[in-house]
């Protein structure tokens, strides 16, 4: 079986951990580290985990939501930390990180590649404006798992591999009207809707009318704004899109990951 659980998705912080437990004992991987390690902790033991389960850290970028915690995690842990060579470098003298980073450092190669448990992993670029912004394709107990957030637009690599997917986690971080008739700055504005920032509730409509296929089961929308969306308009957005494609009610699990709280553990098979 595999199995997903959000810690936290948003600005506020960004944690997750993908699952199986087809073994003697679950195993698994967490994807970003921007939440502390005491609500980690609280958050795994209320679903019946440990973080002895826990086999490795992927990180997507070096924007803080994302890292505030991975120092801490590589001291209290000692897991292995996976991220390409640039961002390595990066997180080698990030003031959050470089203390504790360089034991765990382990460089992600281009393709596939076979990480740990089972796991295999593959990286692709997106566009956002971090030193080296990553997404990830995980295989797993024969499951498909795409993660995709803080991009600013979806790249043709990562739609293929999403057209490939069971499960989907992709950004719907605002709404066009709420940014743009909200109290941001004008250049901050550009920054989140013009390519290199974050992707809309329409661009992720978008992409789910271009990479939907009938294998999907799990699509999360993920990294929703406090300021410029909400989870209803977010979650309508996606659902109208499917039903216009005509994929039938129920057949795929749409769902919000919400802001500074915790998903239950999901099955994602």
């Amino acid at each position: 079986m595999v199995r997903f659980l959000s810690f936290s998705s948003g600005s506020c912080g960004n944690c997750s951990l993908l699952l199986t437990d087809s073994g003697e004992s679950p195993a698994g991987l967490l994807i970003d580290a921007g939440v502390s390690m005491r609500r980690l902790k609280r958050i795994m033991s209320a679903s019946g985990l440990s973080t002895d389960c826990i086999r490795g850290i992927l990180v997507t970028h070096d924007h803080l939501d994302h890292i505030r915690h991975l120092g801490s995690f590589c001291k209290s842990l000692s897991l292995p930390v996976f991220a390409t060579e640039s961002l390595h470098a990066s997180l080698a003298v990030h003031p959050f990180t470089r203390d504790w980073i360089v034991p765990c450092r382990r460089v992600l190669r281009s393709g596939w590649q076979e990480l740990t448990s089972g796991f295999e992993v593959r990286y692709f670029k997106v566009p956002h404006d971090a030193t080296d912004t990553v997404g990830f394709a995980i295989r797993t107990e024969g499951h498909r798992f795409l993660f995709m957030t803080d991009l600013g637009e979806v790249p043709g690599e990562a739609m293929e591999l999403a057209g490939q997917a069971d499960t989907i986690v992709i950004e719907s971080n605002y709404d066009i009207g709420m940014l743009l008739g909200g109290s941001y700055s004008y250049p901050l504005k550009m920054r989140i809707s013009k390519g290199c920032g974050h992707l809309s509730n329409d661009d992720c409509a978008e992409a789910i009318r271009s990479f939907y296929h009938p294998g999907l089961r799990n699509l999360f929308l993920c990294h929703l704004s406090a300021n410029n969306n909400t989870p209803r308009l977010a979650y309508d957005s996606a659902a109208r899109t499917l039903s216009e494609i005509g994929v039938p009610a129920g057949s795929v699990h749409l769902r919000i990951l919400p802001r500074g709280e915790a998903t239950p553990l999901l099955d994602l098979c």
